[in-house]
């Protein structure tokens, strides 16, 4: 059985408590602890409630908290309940990316805001099924930011985030357990580095988790009806200089750039993508997919109509290609 999401981000924190003696995480509502294959982890138990620190429900409190620490070159994670992304944001704005600046590079500010992110769920409406939220800290100068599709990119990012001098925001999707299995041992996922999926030739298709999933599924339709896709998942929102370098050079093959994601369609992640690739390849084919500008419904039949699906993708690929 493939490592969890959840699992495997909690063993990148726990290998780098143990590398690093004073690195700390805050945390509310679910405690960090999580088992998989009759093995367990339990940061608590493990490293004590000064280390593993559960707070009052106060996201403010908790970032707040880890930001300070880093000030004192303590290394802190910051691990916040879904509902609440956008509570913290005054302070990732006004300070955590701001600090490292101010300094003129001489100090580092190593934070990590561990944001659960929302889906498009059934059953969750108004302020429980909403996403693409990471695109607000995305715009803010300073701060990386982050999004794991499968287990192994989710552990390789963590420690990455974790070993960087910058602030991170690191967005947790709940996703389908997929990807290449999970070594025990600590090791790196870049930050900024792409991950080609699939090659083609005919049509670049560019999305971030969760919508991931359903790419991969349209990839595999579109290739049973001749069409050639190549699927980049960048994982990295910020910065995007060396994300576009993969998807210029894809885009510069195929001349088609399709996009698909679970956020609103105005400001969505991927809307930068398409500036800048617009920008760098004149003449190129673009198509934005991406949850209508409204709020969520609960009702399942309503949401899932709204979010884009594998479906919607391929026939937006089609008539991009064949049109």
């Amino acid at each position: 059985m493939p490592k969890s999401m959840r699992y495997a981000i909690l063993e990148a924190i726990q290998g780098e408590m143990r590398r690093d003696k004073l690195l700390t995480l805050l945390y509310e509502y679910q405690r960090p602890a999580a088992r998989w294959g009759g093995r367990s982890i339990n940061l608590e138990a493990e490293f004590g409630r000064w280390r593993a620190r559960f707070s009052a429900i106060d996201e403010n409190w908790i970032v707040g908290g880890a930001l300070g620490m880093s000030m004192i070159g303590v290394r802190a994670i910051a691990h916040i309940p879904s509902m609440t992304t956008l509570i913290p944001y005054e302070l990732m704005f006004n300070h955590a990316g701001k600090l490292r600046h101010m300094t003129g590079g001489q100090a580092a500010f190593p934070m990590i805001l561990w944001a659960d992110m929302q889906g498009r769920a059934s059953f969750q409406a108004g302020q429980h099924a909403d996403a693409g939220l990471e695109s607000c800290y995305a715009r803010l100068a300073g701060l990386k930011v982050v999004i794991p599709s499968n287990p192994y990119d989710a552990k390789g990012l963590m420690v990455s985030a974790i070993r960087d001098v910058d602030p991170v925001v690191f967005c947790h999707y709940s996703v389908p357990t997929s990807g290449p299995d999970v070594p025990d041992e600590p090791y790196t996922v870049p930050i900024g580095q792409t991950a080609v999926r699939t090659e083609g030739k005919d049509i670049t298709i560019v999305g971030y988790a969760p919508q991931t999933v359903e790419i991969a599924k349209a990839v595999k339709q579109l290739k049973q009806r001749g069409i050639s896709a190549e699927f980049i998942d960048p994982r990295t929102l910020a910065p995007l200089e060396q994300v576009m370098e993969t998807i210029i050079k894809s885009v510069k093959k195929t001349g088609k750039l399709l996009t698909s994601d679970d956020g609103s369609y105005s400001f969505c992640n991927c809307t930068e993508i398409i500036a800048r690739a617009a920008e760098a390849v004149p003449g190129t084919k673009f198509k934005r997919l991406a949850f209508p500008d409204a709020p969520p419904p609960g009702a399942p039949e309503m949401i899932n109509y709204m979010r884009v699906g594998a479906a919607d993708i391929v026939t937006a690929a089609e008539k991009m290609v064949r049109g």
